[in-house]
């Protein structure tokens, strides 16, 4: 909503631009004071601030995806890597129909979790040497960037899944692989 208020300012007339400035800072007040209070309430439950530490050790891994892990994937560390995956909408899901074999798309699932691991893959395919090799191993072996990308993010979730299925940090984890 923000960005929309912003994007409106461009084409709003002089009296209305002072109205849009009002409802902006309003906005940003509000998402500050949640974001205050979801990083508070984070804090104050060990179970939260354990499973919050163990994402955030992965290269890769802000705050930004750490919180919205939590917050809107609670079957993390719970249910297989293929059930995650299929969840996240990161599964592989075939277009067959008869003896017709179709391309291998993604589709569905939570939308919001999908693309803030898309950027949060992207980091980790600079910063973190176990995506990247990975990455840039599909690339070498000619698959499309996006669909390597995609891969990335499949290995990335279930990383963080075994990760907190295990109760293990990233260097733990990564030294076992």
């Amino acid at each position: 909503m923000i960005t929309a208020e912003k994007n409106r300012l461009h084409t709003a007339g002089p009296r209305t631009k002072r109205d849009i400035r009002t409802h902006v800072l309003y906005l940003q007040r509000t998402l500050n004071k949640l974001d205050d209070d979801l990083r508070d309430r984070l804090q104050n439950s060990p179970l939260w601030r354990e499973r919050e530490n163990l994402l955030r050790s992965v290269p890769g891994v802000g705050r930004v995806l750490s919180l919205t892990l939590l917050a809107d994937l609670p079957e993390l560390g719970v249910i297989n890597r293929k059930q995650l995956a299929a969840l996240v909408g990161i599964a592989p899901l075939n277009r067959d129909s008869g003896s017709m074999r179709g391309r291998r798309t993604i589709w569905g699932g939570r939308e919001k979790v999908r693309s803030v691991l898309y950027i949060g893959t992207l980091s980790a395919t600079k910063c973190n040497l176990v995506i990247r090799d990975y990455y840039e191993r599909l690339c070498t072996a000619g698959k499309p960037n996006k669909v390597a990308l995609v891969a990335c993010m499949r290995k990335l979730l279930s990383a963080l899944n075994a990760m907190l299925r295990q109760g293990i940090s990233w260097q733990t984890y990564a030294s076992n692989t």
